[in-house]
């Protein structure tokens, strides 16, 4: 992802924040281990401050033009507004639905309920932990569907933005 940087921040300003998601990301992934009850191992945060016009080429080049991919979006306000998305690929999915014990051919309502659940836990976690680091408090609304099961190419129409900058996050999740 670091050709799409947009050169915002210095290189000890880009440090500082991949430490600090790092936190975050570490108590995202101590909140779901507890959920899974299993241990979770995480890669390390790989950030980017990007120009929003460049997000949807972004997220190709992470996760593949021609990959499946189901988006939770949700919104957080205080100190900071904005909104958090959670990319799933459809293997993703089905690795989640089987570490919670569903069956092979999970049903569309159950999967989304899976993923909203988990963005919830590891974007409420992680922005928390930001937070907390930077002495400022924040509050989330309620997880929704942004996109179910499009290529990874069509989720995000950079005509459509009105942002001017975003911060990626790719970060793996694995469990022992």
């Amino acid at each position: 992802m670091s050709d799409l940087a947009t050169p915002v921040l210095s290189q000890d300003q880009n440090e500082v924040l991949r430490e600090i998601v790092n936190i975050g990301m570490g108590q995202a992934g101590a909140s779901l281990a507890e959920i899974l009850q299993s241990f979770v191992e995480l890669s390390i945060p790989q950030i980017v401050l990007a120009r929003a016009a460049d997000l949807p080429n972004a997220l190709v080049q992470v996760l593949g033009k021609n990959a499946e991919v189901t988006a939770v979006r949700q919104a957080f306000f205080g100190h900071w507004h904005g909104e958090a998305l959670a990319v799933y690929n459809e293997s993703g999915c089905r690795d989640l639905a089987d570490l919670m014990g569903y069956s092979n051919s999970l049903e569309k309502n159950a999967e989304v309920e899976l993923l909203l659940d988990v963005a919830n836990v590891v974007v409420g976690a992680c922005l928390n932990g930001v937070a907390e680091q930077l002495g400022a408090r924040i509050s989330f609304g309620p997880p929704s569907v942004f996109a179910h099961r499009v290529p990874a190419s069509e989720l995000m129409d950079p005509k459509t933005l009105t942002w001017s900058h975003t911060l990626l996050m790719e970060v793996h999740f694995g469990l022992e």
